[in-house]
């Protein structure tokens, strides 16, 4: 087993089987990354019990973030790029492994959607800028302005302090992780244990135009595999995708471990590379294996996630994390 997952780090000494697993999942369940998302984590899990599509539950979970100008972290009033625009990045994955994504996609308040009409109703996954708006007006969205007056002030603010400063990518997640906010990935596997995921978000703040990180990147920000589990994440997105996060996640349970010892696994061949300058950033995970067992890791405290189990109330779970 170590040898399959890269040395001798922290799996090598985990003993999850998927036998032990069978007896403790509760369906449906939906979860999602971090705790002001209770909301939309509810409205999905509301649909599932309800036996709705588990799409349409994911879809309209995650328009509820999308819609809301307080959170400038995904969707209308998002944070823009250094040059004023609003550009944003979603995808979704289902349990057949079909998936869609737009990246840099202007005007088109729900992302999440446009990707589901790229997975549906195109033979691509993924489709970028001008051509994602392009593809969005073609099938009946309407183009709005995205820049909200708090995320405008906010941009003007941030023109007076200077240049434009690389540093900024890890400082403006730490500022997002104290207001526990920043891009919604849920995952949901409905009552017959079919699984499906989505992601949306409007990236970092100020960022180069034509940034793109993990969350809009099928097996890095998402990934969905019917017969194992999914994964999802949020923060440092250049860091998530070095790595393939989701996938390596969803690899390494399937090779038996749970989805808490999993995401740990990620997390540590990120940390592997900045033992020190890791304190300063945030990268959090979360997964569900088939059985509806879930799970957290991540580098630094106060990531937290949402999540439902049968007919329970929400609960919000702060992760483990590598540093205290």
């Amino acid at each position: 087993m170590a040898s399959l997952l890269g040395g001798t780090g922290f799996l090598g000494s985990c003993k999850s089987t998927a036998s032990d697993k069978k007896s403790r999942g509760i369906l449906p369940l939906t979860m999602c990354t971090w705790s002001p998302n209770t909301v939309a984590n509810n409205h999905a899990h509301d649909r599932l019990l309800k036996g709705d599509n588990i799409l349409d539950a994911l879809e309209s979970a995650i328009w509820i973030p999308e819609s809301d100008p307080d959170d400038m972290s995904v969707g209308y009033g998002g944070l823009p790029d250094k040059s004023g625009n609003v550009t944003l990045d979603a995808c979704i994955m289902d349990a057949y492994g079909n998936a869609g994504s737009v990246m840099c996609l202007e005007h088109i308040k729900h992302p999440i959607s446009v990707a589901r009409k790229v997975m549906e109703q195109s033979p691509h996954v993924y489709i970028v800028g001008a051509g994602a708006l392009q593809f969005a007006l073609d099938h009946g969205f309407e183009k709005e302005n995205l820049l909200s007056d708090q995320a405008k002030e906010a941009w003007e603010s941030w023109l007076e302090e200077g240049e434009y400063d690389p540093m900024i990518t890890p400082r403006e997640i730490l500022r997002r992780i104290e207001s526990q906010h920043d891009t919604i990935g849920m995952l949901a596997i409905d009552k017959n244990g079919m699984i499906s995921g989505g992601c949306s978000t409007s990236g970092l703040g100020f960022k180069h135009p034509g940034r793109v990180g993990d969350s809009p990147i099928i097996g890095s920000g998402l990934f969905v595999d019917n017969e194992v589990g999914a994964a999802t994440g949020s923060g440092l997105g250049e860091e998530m995708a070095k790595i393939c996060g989701a996938h390596v996640i969803v690899e390494c349970m399937r090779h038996g471990y749970s989805p808490e010892e999993a995401c740990k696994e990620a997390i540590r061949r990120i940390v592997v590379k900045y033992p020190e300058s890791g304190k300063d950033m945030q990268v959090g995970f979360i997964a569900c294996d088939k059985y509806g067992q879930h799970g957290g890791f991540a580098i630094n405290p106060n990531f937290t996630y949402c999540v439902n189990l049968g007919e329970d109330d929400t609960i919000v779970i702060e992760t483990p994390s590598w540093f205290d």
